[in-house]
C-alpha cells in the first residue's frame, strides 16, 4: 500500500510537513497540493504515520516543561483531591475534552476524509473561506486573556470544535484553533501554545490508527522516511519558535493573503485541468 518514497520527494515533503503543521496554512493542503502539482503519488499511511513523529516530537520537546507539568499535575490529582484544582491538572481534563470532538468526527468520517474531501477543489475553497475567517477573528479579537486565568471546560470544548475542522484539506488545525481562541478573546501568542497542546493527543491518535492499516500492504522505504521524519522535526521546532514570536506582535495578515492567493491558485490550476481534482 505504500509505494517507495524518493530522497528528493521525501526532503520536500518533510519540510512541508514541518513548517505547515504549525503555521495557519494547512499541512494537508500543502502536501496535497505539492505531491498533485509534482505528480506524486500518495506516499501512504506508513509514511504519514511515521513522519507525524517528527512534529510532534518538535511539540513535545519545545514545550517539555509544560507538558511535564500538566501531565504530572494531572496524574497527582487523580488520588489527590487538593490538586484538582490546580491549573496544570485542569489543562490535562481541557486537552482531554477537546480533543474529543476530532477524535468522533475523524473516525465517524473517515472514509470521506481520505477520498471526497481530498478534492483540490474543496482544498482551494477552504483556504480562501477560512483564511478570510482567521483575518475576521485576528480584527475582532481582543487579545487579553490567558490560558492559565481563563480556560475553562466550554472554551476547551470550542477549540476542540474548530480543531475538528482540520480534518478537511485547506482548514488548518492551527489556524482554526487560534482562531477560535482569538474569537474568544485569548491573547495571540496563549492561543497558538493551546493550539500546539491540544494537536499531541489527536495527531497522535490520528498516527495510531494509520499504523494499524500498514499490515495490508509492503512496508515504507525507510531511509527517505526517516529522512522525512528528521527534516519535520528540525523544520518544525524552528516554525513553533519563529510563530509564537512573530505573532506575540504582529497580526495574521500575511498569511491570509498567502492563503487567498494560494486557494485562487489552485483553483485556477484545477479548473485549466493542469493539476486533477483527485487522485
Amino acid at each position: 500500500m505504500s509505494p517507495l518514497i524518493g530522497w528528493f520527494e521525501a526532503t520536500v515533503l518533510g519540510v512541508l510537513q514541518g513548517l505547515t503543521e504549525f503555521l495557519p496554512i494547512s499541512s494537508s493542503a500543502h502536501i496535497r497540493v505539492v505531491s498533485a502539482f509534482f505528480g506524486w503519488k500518495d506516499p501512504g499511511a506508513a509514511f504519514t504515520a511515521v513522519i507525524q513523529l517528527g512534529t510532534e516530537t518538535a511539540v513535545l520537546i519545545y514545550f517539555r516543561k509544560r507538558i511535564a507539568d500538566i501531565v504530572v499535575t494531572w496524574t497527582r490529582s487523580l488520588w489527590t483531591p487538593h490538586l484538582r484544582s490546580d491549573q496544570a491538572a485542569k489543562m490535562g481534563w481541557y486537552v482531554i475534552a477537546g480533543s474529543i470532538p476530532i477524535g468522533i468526527l475523524g473516525i465517524t468520517f473517515k472514509d470521506q476524509i481520505e477520498t471526497t474531501l481530498r478534492d483540490l477543489r474543496l482544498v482551494g475553497a477552504c483556504l480562501i473561506i477560512f483564511g478570510l475567517l482567521l483575518a475576521l477573528a485576528d480584527y475582532m479579537a481582543r487579545n487579553e486573556l490567558t490560558l492559565d486565568k481563563h480556560l475553562n471546560l466550554p472554551h476547551a470544548l470550542t477549540y476542540g470544535v474548530a480543531q475538528s475542522l482540520a480534518l478537511i484539506p485547506g482548514v488548518s488545525r492551527s489556524g482554526g484553533t487560534t482562531g477560535a481562541g482569538l474569537l474568544l478573546g485569548y491573547r495571540r501568542e496563549e492561543a497558538a501554545e493551546y493550539s500546539f497542546l491540544l494537536a499531541i493527543p489527536a495527531v497522535l491518535m490520528s498516527g495510531v490508527l494509520e499504523l494499524f492499516e500498514i499490515g495490508d500492504g509492503p512496508a515504507p522505504d525507510w531511509g527517505p522516511t526517516i529522512l522525512a521524519t528528521i527534516v519535520s522535526f528540525v523544520v518544525g521546532y524552528a516554525a513553533i519558535a519563529w510563530f509564537l514570536r512573530y505573532i506575540s506582535n504582529h497580526r495574521f495578515t500575511g498569511f491570509v493573503i498567502y492563503r487567498v492567493l494560494l486557494g485562487i491558485l489552485v483553483i485556477t490550476l484545477v479548473s485549466f485541468g493542469v493539476i486533477p481534482a483527485l487522485g
